[in-house]
């Protein structure tokens, strides 16, 4: 049986429109992006098989583009738009941040550096630079590691916290081991750049750490 020919409130698009899309399962919102299955299969069948192989949902879609396009019933057009979907929550999060308030909720800078830094292969280290009423001016990836390090350069963070007149800043990296937890060699390069910081005004807010589940606040344990 086709997806056209189930009941009415069981087809996904019916289910978004009358529910919203909160209603679906993630092989729902899968099949939408799918549009199709592979032969003899519907579209959420397809996507359940797929995240069954490939899943969870974001194991899957944190994958680059150039890997979903050879997984079965994915293809270029689909990987693009999956990646392209992906990008537009990630801006949709900065714009959140970035709406001209100050930022007086550490837990969304937090959720924001988790959805940009987590899956990620390598190391990144990244920042939210801020003015003096504590709202965005920008977000960059500054540095990039190996495996399992990344060299921050404090006086580079220092150099890019003044190019945009920023007065303070909240940074965050991921580790690709997916522990969060924050290592020795965290704490102490949180240190060196509050302390670099420190000489050209500016404050550093806190330092978020990214695995897989919630980012960790080192402000939080009183390590900024």
């Amino acid at each position: 049986m086709q997806i056209r020919d189930w009941p009415p409130d069981e087809r996904p698009r019916e289910k978004l429109l009358s529910r919203g899309a909160g209603s679906l399962s993630d092989a729902e919102l899968l099949a939408l992006f799918l549009g199709s299955g592979l032969r003899g299969r519907d579209a959420v069948t397809t996507a359940r098989e797929l995240l069954a192989a490939h899943g969870p949902l974001r194991t899957l879609l944190e994958r680059p583009p150039a890997d979903l396009l050879t997984l079965p019933a994915v293809g270029p057009a689909r990987a693009c738009a999956l990646a392209a979907a992906l990008e537009l929550a990630n801006r949709l999060l900065l714009a959140h941040l970035e709406r001209g308030e100050a930022i007086s909720d550490p837990a969304a800078a937090g959720r924001y550096f988790a959805q940009r830094l987590r899956g990620r292969r390598h190391e990144v280290f990244a920042a939210l630079f801020l003015d003096t009423r504590h709202r965005v001016l920008a977000f960059e990836e500054l540095f990039h590691g190996s495996v399992d390090s990344a060299e921050v350069h404090p006086r580079e963070v220092a150099r890019r916290a003044l190019a945009f007149n920023a007065s303070a800043l909240i940074i965050g990296h991921n580790h690709p081991s997916g522990c969060a937890e924050p290592s020795a060699a965290d704490r102490a390069v949180t240190q060196r750049l509050k302390q670099a910081l420190a000489l050209v005004d500016v404050r550093l807010l806190d330092h978020f750490i990214v695995g897989d589940g919630p980012a960790q606040s080192m402000a939080a344990r009183g390590w900024v």
